[in-house]
């Protein structure tokens, strides 16, 4: 058992590096393509020198990242052949079809087009090479849409059936998995934080420059198209994060409840704008969950059911099957206690299905055919011995969420006033602690999209697909020692494409800035 949980653990820890290394370079990627497009645009319009040389600065920095992005994302998805097959095998069927479409139509067209964005100023017409260039960034978000439908499947399986005869899943209801509201959310919420990624990248770029004394215009020039794309991309994030937390709140009230550090439920729940655990708080003890907190009154019903009185219910409420129904009343629901024992008799049902299909014993199949449909919902809690497993890291969820909205106001007030200086007070561009400001917000939006995505992932545990299957239970059968030194051997290459990113940048920013 202590074998097979290091494997598990080395095993999520090494996906997890890939994952966090590989979303350093997917937001720039889809965020710069859009604010690039738009300078090639006003290029294509007036015909003026200065966005031509703006556009291709920034189209090279485009080009850069995306390299990374797609060294990093094409191991993320052999990973789960070497590491998760268990996974691959039991929703191979559906899990599949999303990343088939991203590579057979998303993939290809930004190879194509990218080529041409690249290689041909002087070989296409302007118009072809404009379209060229929205046809990149159009892939580039085609991409991550079928990525993020992938992984919001993870989050709300639908659209599929169990079959027990090839004890796996089959999909039947593509439609279903492309556009449940979690995949919808989800796609939207991670393309318009790309833009207001890219958009403080764009500021921060520029505030160096102004420090240097090096191309003011441009400088400028970029810091007002980026100002926009980003404010329009806050809003929409924002807009779209209020939407994904009301999908969290109605298929993973559990992420919720860790989210706020939420033990016990109540009508009109407060929103915890900011606090700090108690480290030492245990599930069932009557200690407080927070040593400090700040909260909304009623703030957190509001957020999950856009109404103020609405039940929330909390970790110990969810775990003795208290809940809520669609009209928002307090009810009993099925107790994580229920859950696992019914989870238990799917598997022992699955079991005998085998052993009559080995026998050609029909009427058994039948018979434990409906009984693993019956209990199959829960079907991942039978691989579970007590109900505290169910439990996400309070902790880590906790703070990667609250760092997130917090970053994000932060960011927000970088956007509002870095436009306002662009257009009515120019001198605000000029002062070496606003340059700084700006340069230093690069660093506080990349941590605050990296604590969206831990929210996300850690938010779920320990199911790699929810309420169907455990991450123990997805593992491939290798030894220990081999993820080991993989985690180990991927951190130092991840690094090092992570430190070449960052060098051939600043040597292209510090030479291309120069002229």
């Amino acid at each position: 058992m202590h074998d097979l949980m290091t494997v598990v653990d080395w095993s999520r820890g090494l996906f997890a590096l890939t994952a966090m290394y590989h979303w350093l370079f997917v937001p720039l990627t889809l965020g710069l393509g859009v604010i690039v497009g738009v300078m090639e645009t006003l290029y294509y319009r007036t015909r003026a020198e200065k966005w031509l040389a703006t556009t291709k600065f920034w189209m090279t920095l485009f080009g850069i990242n995306f390299a990374m992005g797609v060294a990093t994302g094409i191991i993320l998805e052999f990973e789960f052949g070497t590491n998760w097959s268990n996974y691959s095998w039991f929703v191979g069927d559906i899990f599949g079809a999303p990343l088939a479409i991203e590579g057979l139509l998303a993939f290809f067209m930004e190879a194509t087009f990218i080529a041409i964005m690249f290689f041909g100023w002087k070989k296409v017409s302007p118009g072809f090479h404009l379209a060229s260039t929205w046809l990149t960034t159009v892939g580039a978000t085609i991409s991550a849409l079928w990525i993020l439908v992938a992984n919001a499947w993870m989050q709300y399986p639908v659209g599929m059936e169990f079959d027990p005869a090839q004890m796996r899943n089959v999909m039947d209801d593509f439609w279903a998995v492309a556009f449940s509201p979690v995949a919808v959310h989800k796609f939207l919420h991670a393309v318009f934080d790309g833009w207001v990624l890219a958009s403080i990248f764009v500021m921060g770029v520029s505030g160096w420059m102004l420090m240097r004394g090096r191309r003011h215009d441009m400088a400028l020039s970029s810091v007002k198209i980026a100002g926009w794309t980003g404010l329009i991309g806050m809003v929409l994030t924002m807009w779209t994060g209020h939407s994904s937390a009301v999908d969290v709140a109605r298929v993973q009230p559990m992420k919720l409840a860790a989210m706020e550090g939420l033990y016990d439920g109540s009508r009109g729940a407060e929103l915890v704008g900011f606090g700090i655990l108690d480290p030492t708080k245990e599930r069932g003890d009557d200690k407080d969950p927070f040593l400090l907190k700040i909260a909304i009154p009623r703030g957190l019903s509001f957020l999950a059911h856009s109404d103020f009185n609405t039940f929330v219910p909390g970790i110990n409420d969810l775990i003795d099957g208290v809940g809520i129904n669609a009209e928002g009343d307090t009810v009993n629901t099925v107790s994580y206690a229920e859950r696992i024992a019914m989870g238990k008799k799917a598997h022992e049902a699955l079991r005998r299905f085998d052993t009559a299909l080995t026998a050609g014993d029909t009427a058994a199949m039948d018979a434990a055919r409906a009984e693993i449909k019956e209990n199959y919902p829960y079907f991942g809690y039978g691989y579970l011995e007590e109900a505290d497993e169910a439990v996400p890291p309070v902790g880590l969820t906790f703070y990667s969420f609250h760092i997130m909205v917090l970053a994000g106001g932060a960011l927000l007030v970088v956007l509002l006033a870095g436009l306002w200086g662009a257009y009515k007070r120019p001198w605000l561009w000029q002062q070496r602690w606003w340059q700084w400001v700006a340069m230093l917000s690069v660093a506080l939006v990349w941590i605050c999209s990296e604590a969206g995505w831990v929210t996300a992932e850690v938010g779920r545990q320990p199911w790699i697909i929810q309420d169907l299957m455990p991450a123990r239970a997805a593992i491939s059968a290798i030894p220990a020692g081999s993820v080991i030194i993989t985690f180990w051997l991927f951190a130092a290459v991840f690094t090092a494409l992570l430190a070449a990113e960052a060098v051939i940048m600043v040597k292209y920013i510090n030479s291309a800035t120069r002229k």
